[in-house]
């Protein structure tokens, strides 16, 4: 059974339910909806926590997947689990492979500028303030095109950028 059948909860499986007819009607060949639901169930377990189980299912859902943007969104995902259990170079390495799929993916871009930054404040904080700096600046350059694709997002990013003068403008929306 797989693991999206199995929720309690009215709003899983309301959208399990709707998932479910959509992937009937819609025009796509079987491989597609096999990559569907792995991908669907490992949103569910990485909901529930349960990490290698979601790993397995985006796995999955990737020998399956072939559109590029699905692709970008697993990688993506998997990418977060690696961040939640503190992988960061695995983290990173997911990330920038759904920004090379998907260059507009502003999230991505995020975490992996959060991901610099914090490693910039670990330098500075053992007393490596050039390292620190340098991880800033590249923190900086995701943010700045995280940003300038969803202007209205990242407002501490952008307090962050203007406060350590590595902003070229004063506002980005």
């Amino acid at each position: 059974m797989p693991r999206t059948q199995r929720n309690d909860n009215f709003i899983d499986k309301s959208f399990t339910v709707m998932a479910d007819i959509l992937l009937k009607v819609l025009p796509t060949n079987q491989k597609a909806k096999e990559a569907f639901t792995y991908y669907r169930d490992g949103m569910s377990a990485q909901a529930d926590g349960e990490y290698a189980e979601a790993l397995d299912n985006y796995y999955a859902a990737l020998e399956l997947e072939e559109d590029p943007n699905d692709r970008s969104y697993i990688l993506y995902n998997v990418g977060l689990i690696h961040t939640s259990n503190g992988e960061y170079e695995k983290a990173l390495d997911y990330y920038h492979q759904a920004i090379d799929i998907n260059p507009r993916m502003p999230q991505a871009l995020n975490n992996v500028a959060v991901i610099f930054h914090q490693q910039g404040e670990k330098e500075k904080a053992a007393g490596n303030s050039q390292e620190g700096e340098s991880l800033h600046d590249k923190a900086a350059e995701y943010w700045k095109e995280a940003i300038r694709i969803a202007p209205n997002n990242y407002i501490e990013a952008q307090n962050w950028l203007k406060t350590t003068g590595r902003s070229e403008i004063d506002v980005f929306f």
